[in-house]
């Protein structure tokens, strides 16, 4: 008979894979999805990536946050050609974790105690997850770069990193974005009456406009960020998803964040888009949804 602890962990893990498979299903402006592949990524990659990480989140609560982080970069990289997921993995990582705490705090909560005890070991195996997989614009910095040795813990390293990259300020903040815009912005499209795509796309634009996007950042500079953050404004203010004029508006982006190197692709903002669904799936959002 199957312990209730393993349970957990199971539901765990289908909830990291389903919010996956949720987030590269929505036809995302400049992202993968079903209809539109990158150069070097195919749609059934981000399949693949999906199921490889499951293993890994199910066992979250049994090996510390920084070899789960580890596991499932290494799992994704034998399924992937590229980089699929570093981020997302980065982000569902403390939240399987999290979850998998006992007690029966708030989900936000056991994050927050989740993050403040990350290690310095929890950093050298996130560090050797990102050399893995080389993600783009990474460049160099004079403080816990990820080229070299971490001699601070993981979230303190992230405090270090959170003014020029996203995932970093989200574990500096406790997942701020995904608790306060995320999460919230997924419920309400739900509620409305929403299909899991466009409630996907719907989070995903305001996240988009809320900031500018940190990957596009890297490669291309702020300016460029500021562009793409007003444009995805533009389009929340048409309507969106929701009117005719917005889904207009979300086709023509969609057109302007494409070239052959995929250097406008805002890919921070999927990953918080992934995060955001894996807290509303965690907190019942998939059988409790209107």
């Amino acid at each position: 008979m199957t312990s209730p602890a393993t349970r957990q962990a199971v539901d765990v893990a289908t909830a990291g894979q389903l919010a996956c498979l949720l987030e590269v299903s929505a036809p995302k402006p400049g992202n993968v999805s079903p209809f539109a592949s990158f150069r070097d990524t195919t749609y059934e990659d981000f399949l693949a990536s999906a199921a490889a990480i499951g293993p890994a989140l199910a066992g979250a609560g049994q090996r510390s946050l920084g070899a789960t982080i580890r596991a499932a970069a290494e799992a994704t990289a034998r399924w992937a050609p590229s980089n699929t997921n570093l981020g997302l993995v980065l982000l569902l990582a403390p939240l399987a974790r999290a979850q998998l705490r006992p007690g029966q705090h708030p989900l936000r909560a056991r994050l927050a105690a989740t993050l403040a005890e990350t290690t310095v070991a929890d950093a050298r195996d996130a560090y050797v997850a990102i050399r893995s997989v080389a993600p783009a614009g990474l460049g160099r910095v004079s403080e816990q770069d990820v080229a070299a040795p971490p001699t601070a813990t993981l979230r303190d390293a992230m405090v270090l990193a959170r003014d020029r990259d996203a995932i970093a300020r989200e574990y500096a903040s406790d997942f701020e974005t995904t608790f306060a815009i995320g999460a919230p912005g997924l419920h309400g499209a739900l509620s409305d009456g929403l299909a899991w795509r466009e409630a996907v796309v719907e989070v995903y634009l305001a996240l988009l406009a809320a900031s500018p996007d940190t990957h596009i950042a890297r490669k291309l500079g702020a300016e460029a960020a500021v562009t793409v953050q007003r444009r995805a404004r533009a389009v929340v203010d048409a309507g969106g998803v929701r009117t005719t004029a917005g889904r207009d508006a979300i086709a023509a982006l969609d057109r302007e964040l494409r070239d052959e190197a995929n250097t406008l692709n805002p890919g921070a903002t999927a990953d918080l888009t992934g995060a955001a669904i894996y807290v509303v799936l965690l907190e019942g959002g998939w059988r409790g949804r209107p």
